[in-house]
């Protein structure tokens, strides 16, 4: 098996690798599902919210401060009233989501090959039991 050239320079399976730190941002599916989104253009923390199903006030908020913190998301406050606030991938975001299109591609040409294998997985478990 190949391993990546990456993986001499960054192990993120060693516990003390610092790339952990950054895959527990990424990898989280409210900040994906948030870059995604705000790439797509909608960027006011309503149609944030709005666009992604699931996400409450309160996670959407963490989440953005925690994109805005490591410096994946501007926030650009206007000090209206009322409250105008949009949000907008900085040009590292911007770059991380240009590394994240591939996975998202691979999710659509395979997510059926995924829901054939989980089928197929519980069919022989149950027949196991």
């Amino acid at each position: 098996m190949n391993v990546p050239d990456w993986v001499e320079k960054v192990d993120p399976c060693k516990s003390d690798c610092p790339s952990r730190d950054l895959l527990d941002l990424i990898g989280d599916r409210w900040s994906l599902l948030i870059l995604l989104v705000i790439g797509q253009g909608v960027n006011r923390n309503g149609a944030l919210k709005r666009r992604i199903g699931g996400i409450s006030q309160k996670m959407l908020t963490q989440t953005l401060r925690a994109l805005e913190a490591n410096g994946l998301v501007a926030r650009h406050d206007f000090a209206t009233v009322p409250p105008h606030v949009e949000y907008a991938l900085t040009p590292m975001g911007i770059s991380l989501q240009h590394a994240l299109g591939p996975m998202f591609h691979w999710i659509q040409d395979h997510y059926a090959d995924v829901v054939k294998a989980r089928a197929e997985f519980s069919t022989r478990t149950q027949q196991a039991a």
